[in-house]
């Protein structure tokens, strides 16, 4: 449901509230307020998030060893992303140093989870508006129009997610919530009929991530201009690279490019993080707001992400995705800003995944029983991780008994939570038109929170036609419009 009241701005100036609740194609629950002065020219752009989870509070107390099972319950799409940073988190604590099956196999298990989780974002919630039009006919603009309109795009983008999935399952039993990251390593090895079995198809899953990159291109370049702008600004972007600058996901140091594409940070260790980045909290939002200490809250946020991550790296380390890297910069002046470029990037990356898989799958190490190391312990231990999101911080402190007594996590999508702040207010002084409320409009300012993939609870998955009622005062407080949906999807206007 949907409020409105009179809000007040600086100087006693009326301001008008319109009210999105909930934003709908994303993953968890939040809503949009825009306050707007008595000339429709919009002050405020907020995105609230209205879920309370408090993980960092009820892990306090938990033995370190149940943790990386225990945090991948935050969510239900990326919880192998969780449980490989709080286990890097927890390998620190148990002083490991992974052997080289290990490491490999928690590789494979992070790039079938990226690719997974990219082709659900593509597909399933931003491609009924890429494919329709932001303005087009609500009752297709969602996947089952996909199905209906383009079979063979939606079938691709199935059997990508599926494959993902297959990894997922094959390296820790279950699609979701699987439990084999353990202190020091992994649980179990593949066995060599499930490596043979993935090896038959991957080949087939590179062409379908080929196709999807072309698709993410053309759309983007069909409307470039439009594209291009919406919901533009301009951020630094922080991303893990590694030792030569190659695009990363699993480990590697920090960088920080300003919008210019100058470095701010280059190869920052990651168990230092806490000196570059500092949360900040806001009364209007369970969502915290990090930023970059030297450039302190107001001018210090940032981006995380895929657009982040190839803006970021100077290569990508398989050819294909590389050569889609390289194509997509030179379409850009500079260094790529519009919020819509994170859907092209997306798919470069999950080419790169798919690549990547491919030739993991040839490792023999993937069936190699030397799988846990344990060293000398310690009292604390910094996981962190380049998630289908963005960047990922898992940070815990234990006591001599092994129980958590500190636990701190930054997770992607609030990273990304003053750009999307920033994007939806763009989009909203560029697209509102004073009293006229219409469904495209509501889409509209939807479609650049949707362009950041953002897991608004990072543990439900939120899809489909919700109720919403959005409702228009003027600035005595006078009703001018409204519009609303129902639960099948029907729009009102009056």
């Amino acid at each position: 449901m949907s409020t409105t009241n009179l809000e007040t701005a600086v100087g006693n100036q009326p301001l008008k509230r319109v009210v999105i609740d909930p934003v709908t194609r994303v993953e968890g629950h939040g809503k949009v307020t825009l306050l707007l002065d008595e000339d429709n020219r919009v002050q405020q752009a907020r995105l609230h998030i209205v879920e309370f989870r408090g993980f960092e509070k009820f892990i306090q107390g938990r033995p370190y060893w149940e943790v990386p099972i225990v945090v991948q319950r935050l969510c239900g799409i990326c919880p192998v992303s969780h449980q490989l940073a709080a286990g890097k988190a927890i390998d620190q604590i148990v002083g490991a140093q992974l052997s080289p099956a290990a490491t490999k196999l928690r590789r494979l298990l992070h790039w079938g989870q990226v690719l997974q989780s990219h082709a659900l974002h593509f597909f399933h919630l931003a491609s009924p508006d890429l494919l329709f039009g932001f303005d087009s006919e609500v009752q297709k603009r969602n996947i089952f129009g996909v199905i209906a309109e383009h079979p063979t795009v939606a079938l691709e983008g199935v059997q990508i997610r599926r494959y993902g999935q297959e990894i997922i399952k094959a390296i820790s039993g279950k699609k979701i919530h699987g439990v084999v990251v353990m202190p020091g390593g992994m649980n179990k090895a593949m066995k060599p009929e499930e490596v043979k079995t993935l090896a038959a198809g991957i080949g087939e899953i590179v062409g379908f991530c080929v196709k999807a990159v072309a698709l993410a291109k053309r759309l983007y370049q069909e409307h470039r201009n439009r594209h291009e702008a919406f919901g533009r600004i301009e951020s630094p972007f922080l991303g893990l690279i590694g030792p030569d600058g190659e695009l990363e996901l699993y480990d590697g140091g920090i960088r920080v490019k300003e919008a210019d594409g100058s470095r701010f940070v280059d190869q920052y260790p990651c168990n230092d993080y806490m000196h570059l980045v500092r949360e900040q909290v806001k009364n209007w939002s369970y969502m915290k707001f990090p930023y970059l200490i030297d450039k302190g809250p107001e001018y210090g946020w940032y981006r995380v992400g895929p657009l982040a991550r190839l803006n970021n790296c100077d290569r990508i380390t398989t050819p294909l995705a590389e050569a889609e890297r390289v194509g997509f910069l030179a379409a850009h002046q500079g260094l790529p800003q519009g919020a819509l470029a994170y859907h092209w990037a997306r798919m470069i990356e999950a080419l790169h995944c798919a690549e990547a898989i491919r030739e993991m799958l040839g490792d023999p190490d993937l069936m190699s029983d030397d799988l846990v190391r344990i060293g000398e312990r310690h009292f604390e231990g910094i996981g962190v991780i380049e998630a289908p999101r963005g960047t990922l911080f898992h940070h815990y402190e234990v006591n001599d008994e092994g129980l958590v007594t500190r636990a701190n996590l930054i997770v992607s999508t609030t990273s990304n939570n003053q750009a999307m702040n920033e994007s939806i207010r763009r989009v909203a002084i560029d697209r509102l038109n004073g009293a006229n409320l219409t469904p495209e409009l509501l889409n509209e300012i939807e479609v650049a929170i949707r362009a950041y993939d953002p897991c608004l609870s990072c543990a439900t998955h939120a899809v489909g036609r919700m109720p919403l009622v959005v409702e228009l005062e003027a600035a005595d407080g006078t009703r001018v419009g409204a519009i609303s949906r129902d639960e099948a999807g029907t729009i009102a206007i009056g």
